[in-house]
């Protein structure tokens, strides 16, 4: 796949338990950018790939990701043709997220 051109704001989370659609230790990206409607942003995950989901609604059921745990969800984001800006987390400010 044809890697982008542009970089893509993301935000890396591990889920604390069995709580929505991950299981306890999965990673989640979050891209709060990419709006998939009703509220919600792009993520992805391992098993079941791109999906929207209710940012506010991941970080509350997930941690911060440690460096080390995030690595194979971002070489398969790459992989597909992603170009990542790996964030912390969402910001809000004068007509910007971050």
């Amino acid at each position: 796949m044809k890697k982008d051109l542009e970089k893509t704001k993301v935000v890396f989370r591990v889920w604390k338990g069995t709580s929505g659609k991950g299981f306890a230790g999965g990673v989640i990206a979050l891209f709060p950018e990419l709006d998939e409607g009703n509220g919600f942003c792009s993520s992805y995950e391992h098993i079941g790939q791109h999906g929207g989901a209710d940012y506010a609604g991941v970080i509350r059921a997930t941690r911060p990701a440690a460096p080390f745990e995030i690595e194979p969800l971002k070489q398969e984001l790459e992989l597909i043709g992603y170009n990542l800006s790996i964030k912390s987390r969402r910001f809000y400010g004068r007509n910007y997220i971050w």
